[in-house]
């Protein structure tokens, strides 16, 4: 069976950006707009609207002198309004060569919005199109509320597609904008004018509000539409849009008529990326790429996966550059714990097993966090091992703050019984602990992990006195790991941690 090709537009940096609070730098859409057509491999971006801001139109000129260097540059495309050219002008400006005309796709918007009639719009409409075509610049159509058109006045849809199609333009794009449609709906009015209009290019930008985009993409794609909009973690206003990574997904697994270009094993990386960029969270439970959606909880499933992946699905987190994770907690059961003792190089005979899974149930049971690093901890703990016992031990430090200095730690520590002191500047106290830190490990010709994230929170419901816990990712040339430190005093919470990374490694 010979497969249909559909595009993939990104519109993260458009109509992403509108998410609430949400807003890239001019360097960030450029290191995005890169990381999209190369590395993801998307086959079109949305970038910005015209008109907005001195920092958009930059942030626009930006990516096009890098994209008609590296011929990108019919992939970035603008959105535009029917302004008489002005938009136009300012793509001209921009270096834009692909407009996203904005145009009203429902006789409800036209009447109260514009309050003009059809043919008014339609002629308005002509001339910006006329004008593109002399400058060189390709012309996509947006139908704005598109999907409410076609249920309260298609007469006027179909008016309006009718005179489009006679146009000098590349694709229509049809937006259900309020996130309304159904996907009967979706199959229902795409089947009607696809079959109507067989030689025109379409695009489905749908929208997230009753949680149907991804059902509503897949109908699309079966009544035929020849492109799709999505955004990297479905950002977008109100409830966001259809999002990039589950889509693509459901298009690999579940229409194999259907072929996209986009490479999977990059999107997981984009994710964090953008969520970076504009502090917007990742759901722990969002497909794909939450942090929680290839970890086993219950122990019966680590059990079926030891026997012959039992709990395994298509969905295999090494597609998307991750890897599968046993949560350690009150369900977690001999299985779970059994997956990662093997990952540490851990042996226990029955007996300590059922010790430190009765131990791991209890924490659990408080509502504890166990991970994987606590268990040479729980270990030691439970079986008073000599095996585990700790090596490393922060014996004394001084903090400094004052106005005008900067941060300073002094640092007294025991290695395997051999104490240390150092001193140290920083741009916060506890970046001075960590230079001290340095200082003695780089005498005995030893090399710390790299930090490479740090977060911290309270208890949620507590206050801000209560006590935080400060969590750090590690990078070793082998793995990454997280330690957790926990006190009253945030620096003193972080210290923890790094003490328990010391022992660690």
């Amino acid at each position: 069976m010979e497969k249909r090709t559909v595009e993939i537009m990104d519109t993260t940096l458009r109509d992403g950006e509108q998410t609430s609070g949400v807003s890239f730098s001019s360097s960030e859409k450029l290191t995005l707009a890169k990381l999209l057509l190369e590395e993801l491999k998307v086959d079109r971006i949305e970038v910005a609207s015209a008109r907005v801001s001195d920092g958009e139109f930059t942030a626009v000129k930006n990516i096009t002198d890098w994209a008609a260097g590296e011929g990108y540059l019919s992939k970035v495309e603008v959105l535009t309004f029917v302004d008489k050219g002005v938009s136009l002008n300012w793509m001209q400006e921009s270096g834009a060569k692909v407009q996203n005309l904005l145009t009203k796709g429902s006789l409800n918007h036209l009447t109260h919005q514009l309050k003009k009639t059809p043919e008014q719009h339609f002629n308005d409409i002509e001339i910006v199109v006329s004008k593109a075509e002399a400058l060189g610049i390709e012309t996509n159509v947006y139908l704005e509320d598109w999907s409410n058109g076609m249920r309260n006045s298609p007469e006027y849809v179909f008016q309006f597609l009718d005179f489009l199609t006679a146009q000098p333009i590349k694709r229509i794009l049809l937006p259900d904008t309020l996130g309304v449609l159904t996907h009967d709906e979706t199959s229902d009015f795409l089947d009607q004018i696809i079959a109507k209009y067989p030689n025109t290019h379409f695009d489905f930008h749908g929208h997230n509000d009753y949680d149907l985009s991804v059902a509503n993409v897949m109908e699309a794609l079966k009544a035929g539409c020849h492109g799709l909009h999505l955004t990297v973690n479905g950002m977008g206003e109100r409830a966001g849009n259809a999002p990039l990574a589950s889509v693509v997904a459901v298009i690999n697994d579940f229409m194999p008529e259907i072929s996209i270009g986009v490479k999977e094993s990059s999107l997981y990386k984009v994710s964090k990326l953008v969520s970076a960029f504009t502090g917007f969270g990742i759901p722990d439970n969002k497909p794909i790429v939450g942090d929680n959606v290839f970890t086993q909880t219950a122990g019966i499933h680590a059990d079926g996966d030891s026997k012959k992946n039992l709990y395994f699905n298509d969905l295999l987190p090494e597609r998307f550059g991750r890897k599968r994770k046993y949560a350690l907690g009150k369900t977690s059961g001999k299985a779970n714990i059994q997956k990662n003792l093997q990952e540490l190089g851990l042996t226990l005979n029955d007996d300590e097993l059922k010790k430190v899974t009765e131990r791991i149930i209890e924490l659990g049971d408080k509502k504890e966090r166990v991970t994987k690093e606590d268990l040479p901890y729980i270990i030691s703990d439970v079986l008073d091992s000599e095996l585990y016992q700790q090596r490393v031990f922060v014996k004394s430090y001084v903090l400094t703050h004052s106005k005008g200095l900067k941060p300073s730690t002094t640092l007294s520590i025991e290695i395997d019984g051999k104490l240390y002191e150092e001193h140290a500047q920083g741009d916060g106290q506890f970046d001075a602990f960590i230079n001290a830190l340095k200082k003695v490990y780089q005498k005995e010709k030893m090399e710390l992990p790299k930090l490479v994230d740090y977060a911290v929170r309270i208890p949620p419901g507590s206050t801000s006195d209560a006590l935080c816990e400060t969590i750090i990712t590690w990078q070793t040339k082998e793995n990454d790991f997280t330690t957790r430190g926990l006190d009253s005093d945030q620096t003193v919470s972080a210290i923890k941690a790094t003490e328990k990374m010391l022992n660690l490694i």
